[in-house]
């Protein structure tokens, strides 16, 4: 299961920075609003699952309520979650 959340945390953040810096642009400054809703949506469900993710593993694992809110605030700011996947979620550090 903690494979699965490394992957939706990486996935919710690439589809984060593509919402942005690809599809935002492409519909406000050439009027293609179809790539935005669709990698809104992508973007949608890859945020609910990482939230559900994290309050899963977090109640698992018991983690630390710092921890759990790092997890969590992780999913409301760009980069955050390759951070948060890299430095709380790798093999090394997923233990404590």
């Amino acid at each position: 299961m903690l494979n699965f959340f490394r992957i939706t945390a990486i996935l919710e953040g690439i589809s984060y920075l593509a919402l942005f810096a690809v599809t935002m642009p492409l519909k406000y400054l050439a009027g293609l609003p179809m790539p935005n809703k669709y990698v809104g949506y992508a973007h949608g469900v890859l945020f609910i699952t990482y939230i559900i993710l994290a309050v899963v593993l977090w109640m698992e694992k018991k983690w630390s309520i710092k921890k759990g809110i790092i997890l969590l605030v992780a999913s409301l700011l760009p980069f955050a979650t390759f951070y948060v996947e890299k430095k709380y979620l790798s093999e090394n550090t997923a233990q404590a």
